[in-house]
């Protein structure tokens, strides 16, 4: 898995930026219960306020870094935060973007459930 390429092309771009933002390596490190990168998931939009995207769409979990502890008041116990690369370009809720990629909390990916074969 280390030496596979980035399912990104941008990916050693996007690390080189990620590395200079927050003055560490990310962690790749992936806790047993984690989605894996490649699995397929819907952005959803909050049921609680009207955001943190204008829309659902579709995109894959990154494999940028592996998933990390939400530090913020409001994230549940646990939770997690993924990157996510979006199959198109997306704004968020104030209209800002276009985003192609963003660290999402768990509470706003729903899994694609695994197609079965006939």
């Amino acid at each position: 898995m280390a030496n596979d390429p980035p399912l990104d092309p941008e990916q050693p771009r996007d690390r080189a930026a990620f590395e200079r933002l927050t003055v560490r390596p990310p962690d790749r490190h992936r806790p047993a219960r984690a989605l894996l990168p490649g699995a397929r998931v819907t952005v959803v939009r909050s049921t609680e306020w009207d955001g943190p995207w204008q829309v659902e769409f579709e995109g894959t979990v990154d494999d940028l870094a592996a998933p990390e502890p939400v530090d913020h008041p409001r994230a549940r116990a646990g939770e997690s935060a993924y990157w996510v690369r979006f199959d198109a370009p997306q704004y968020d809720a104030d209209g800002d973007g276009p985003y192609r990629k963003a660290l999402i909390w768990e509470r706003y990916l729903r899994p694609e459930r695994a197609r079965q074969a006939d």
